[in-house]
């Protein structure tokens, strides 16, 4: 798909679970202000072959079978990988029914692709969104750095300061899975925004609001209820809360509206050595290190206005 200069460019790299499905429904959704150029797998909540599955099922959802998924790494860099089948089922998307996915895969590698793709984009033209562990852009880091140029932005689910780990103590999934991967494009000098769980936890899946995306009569708000049902069970009967957080669709809502978010400039470093913390986003949120803010880390959201927002845009799919 070629560069349009009148909407924002993305590439979503991702490992769809059931919350990456509704966060490219909900890009897919707003292709007046996004364009999204392609979609490159990688393995974290499940293994490679069921993510690269379902992100073309998600496309088939949202009748766009023009938009090219490319596969990517089948493991971290230098660790072995670490899956979420308790989370998100053995599938990655339990709560709706599958189907064997009519949109293709393309034969090149994921990361074969951004390297090619973003060595020739224009300067700044493209905004990296992650939401899955940094696996594929580290290696097209590593593999070519001269791609930095193509990148305006990379946003990313992922993290965690104020609000603690979802996987051990101090680690968040995604930098948990590929530490290494992390600790490459943090140290990359590209413009970096983060939406950790310290905002994600915060923009809960709470009935009502479930309920709205059931009542807007399209099938794609039925089948992001039915995964919301399904992805808050986990937290619900974990934590007794209210409602289960909403991480990965958090990227695409401060790509569509920033003004729902706030944070601050920090440095943020990536523990890779310690057993105990391995995965830590370590945030020098007071400027204790003097170290150099590498990322626009965001702390707070406004839940009812990114709902709205996320309900508004969903119901233009089919």
């Amino acid at each position: 798909m070629p560069i349009d200069r009148s909407k924002r460019n993305i590439i979503i790299d991702t490992d769809p679970g059931q919350d990456d499905a509704i966060a490219i429904l909900f890009a897919l959704a707003a292709s007046d202000r996004l364009n999204l150029r392609a979609i490159t797998t990688v393995a974290g909540n499940v293994p490679l072959e069921f993510t690269s599955r379902n992100a073309r099922i998600v496309l088939d959802w949202a009748n766009r079978p023009e938009v090219p998924v490319y596969a990517g790494c089948p493991r971290p860099l230098m660790r072995e990988l670490v899956t979420a089948e308790h989370v998100h089922g053995k599938t990655g998307l339990e709560g709706v029914p599958l189907h064997e996915p009519t949109t293709g895969l393309k034969k090149a590698h994921a990361v074969d692709f951004l390297v090619s793709t973003l060595r020739e984009a224009p300067d700044r033209s493209m905004t990296f969104c992650s939401i899955g562990p940094l696996t594929n852009l580290a290696a097209a880091l590593i593999q070519t750095p001269e791609v930095k140029h193509g990148i305006k932005e990379v946003v990313i689910m992922g993290g965690a300061y104020l609000k603690r780990g979802n996987v051990t103590p101090t680690a968040e999934f995604n930098i948990y899975v590929d530490p290494h991967a992390a600790a490459v494009v943090f140290g990359s000098g590209l413009p970096i925004t983060v939406l950790p769980l310290d905002v994600t936890y915060k923009a809960s899946s709470t009935k009502a609001r479930i309920q709205h995306l059931k009542n807007l009569g399209n099938r794609a708000g039925k089948i992001v209820a039915a995964i919301l049902e399904s992805h808050s069970r986990h937290e619900v009967e974990k934590f007794r809360s209210e409602g289960g957080p909403l991480h990965d669709p958090c990227v695409i809502g401060y790509l569509l509206e920033p003004s729902l978010f706030s944070g601050r400039l920090v440095n943020v470093a990536i523990e890779t050595q310690s057993d105990l913390t391995l995965g830590e986003t370590v945030v020098d949120w007071d400027e204790v290190t003097q170290r150099p803010a590498n990322a626009l880390w965001m702390n707070e959201v406004d839940p009812n206005g990114f709902y709205s927002l996320m309900t508004e845009t969903i119901a233009q799919l089919p």
